[in-house]
């Protein structure tokens, strides 16, 4: 009876949909696994054998499926892209009323750009101005700390600038006059012996290259008409020394030719007064045009940008200055004449990067050749070279590394921009001014990519 109900049991549970499979398959690993019989037989035992098997196959089949499942996601994970995580959205509107605000928005942005076109001579001469009054701002401090007050300052800095400038042109034109017609003189004496008898001669080449060099130099000469270039430039001197003599009706005549440079240095002397004299308002005026976020930033970019051009104008001077004496000097010993105006051409030219010395220079050779010859040219050559070495190691690295510190394809690059606009701006001028607005610019350049590098 017992073994009854045990079979009854077995029978009940191994046909019961709600048997785990687990315990079927625990079943089939302690039971021997014999081929299924077409019959169900009556055993129950044997029932669960059956099961088991079933359940196995079962998990075989399902086992491979997920296997082939996995093979497909990885064959689709390989082959196809990654989806884009953070996919941004732009909705475009493209309605009337937006077609019109953007069209609005171009017109008034090109009629801007108009405008300032047309008066561009007119902005250039504003920033003219403010150049000048950052250039004055550190010497107007220095006479304020003595008590002297704003607007006496800039008129003394005015009066002492206009002072130096025509004392330069009172002293030094009467010289340069006299040394142009010299040269004048000289050069139409030189063509003229060198064409009555044409002959170079230079040791180093043979006869047959000497000659070829003559004929070369006799049609050049011709050709380029040396006798009444030399004519002119006489010409010039004279016009020069009369100027120098204080003949009132030349002088005149010489005013009217330049009166509209005349009226924008005069404009330009009194917006960099008034720029001094409200200092503080056209700053506070300019703040207010930016956003509040954008305030601290400027007021430190001001100052920066004060020292700057401060540094870069009393480097340029004491560079000038000192080049200047050194060529002076230099030439009086070699006995050159034409001392004093070689001497303050190579000081001038300084102020144009890199070629400057090299146009300063040029003029001293030209005089050495042609009064003492091949040697002397190569002596005077060499007197201009030293001093440029002594200016590049010693006097730039204490002067103008510090205020400037920009490199020269920056350098060379800026000069090519300051000569790109003639119209507007003359280039001996846009080349001289390019060093220090090249400077201010980098400092906001230097901003950006520092902003990048946090970010």
């Amino acid at each position: 009876m017992r073994r009854r109900k045990e079979s009854a049991r077995l029978s009940s549970v191994s046909f019961s949909p709600c048997f785990p499979i687990s315990f079927l398959i625990q079943s089939s690993e302690t039971l021997p696994s014999n081929p299924m019989p077409k019959k169900i037989p009556s055993d129950p035992f044997v029932s669960i054998q059956i099961l088991s098997a079933k359940a196995q196959s079962l998990w075989a089949k399902a086992k491979s499926r997920m296997q082939t499942g996995q093979e497909k996601n990885t064959f689709s994970k390989s082959t196809l892209p990654p989806e884009e995580k953070n996919r941004m959205v732009v909705f475009v509107d493209v309605t009337a009323s937006a077609v019109t605000k953007t069209t609005m928005t171009v017109l008034i942005v090109c009629i801007f750009a108009a405008i300032l076109y047309i008066i561009r001579d007119k902005i250039f001469i504003l920033f003219l101005s403010l150049f000048l009054a950052l250039v004055m701002d550190s010497h107007v401090r220095r006479l304020e700390r003595y008590g002297v007050p704003r607007g006496i300052a800039v008129v003394v800095l005015y009066l002492i600038f206009l002072s130096i400038a025509v004392f330069l042109v009172a002293s030094l034109i009467p010289i340069v006059a006299t040394q142009i017609q010299d040269i004048a003189r000289f050069i139409n004496h030189s063509a003229d012996s060198f064409l009555a008898s044409p002959h170079v001669q230079f040791a180093f080449l043979s006869d047959g290259m000497n000659e070829r060099l003559t004929e070369m130099m006799q049609q050049a000469l011709q050709s380029m008409g040396i006798k009444d270039r030399a004519s002119a430039l006489f010409q010039f001197g004279q016009n020069l020394s009369a100027v120098a003599q204080s003949s009132l009706g030349l002088t005149v005549q010489i005013a009217g030719s330049v009166f509209n440079f005349i009226v924008n240095l005069i404009l330009i002397l009194f917006l960099a007064f008034f720029v001094q004299m409200e200092r503080e308002k056209v700053a506070d005026f300019i703040r207010v045009l930016l956003p509040r976020n954008w305030r601290s930033y400027y007021d430190t970019k001001a100052e920066a940008i004060h020292q700057k051009v401060s540094q870069w104008f009393q480097g340029q001077l004491l560079l000038c200055l000192t080049i200047g004496i050194l060529v002076f000097i230099a030439l009086k010993i070699l006995g050159m004449p034409y001392a004093v105006t070689l001497a303050l051409l190579a000081a001038f030219t300084e102020f144009i990067p890199y070629a400057g010395p090299i146009l300063g220079a040029l003029p001293a050779v030209f005089v050495a050749l042609t009064q003492a010859g091949f040697v002397w040219g190569l002596i005077v050559m060499a007197v201009y070279y030293v001093i440029q070495l002594c200016e590049n190691n010693l006097l730039v690295p204490l002067i103008m590394k510090h205020a400037v510190g920009l490199s020269p394809i920056v350098i060379l690059f800026g000069m090519m921009v300051g000569i790109s606009f003639p119209s507007t701006v003359h280039p001996i001028l846009g080349i001289i001014l390019a060093v220090p607005t090249t400077a201010v610019i980098t400092i906001f350049v230097q901003d950006y990519y520092a902003l990048r590098r946090r970010k």
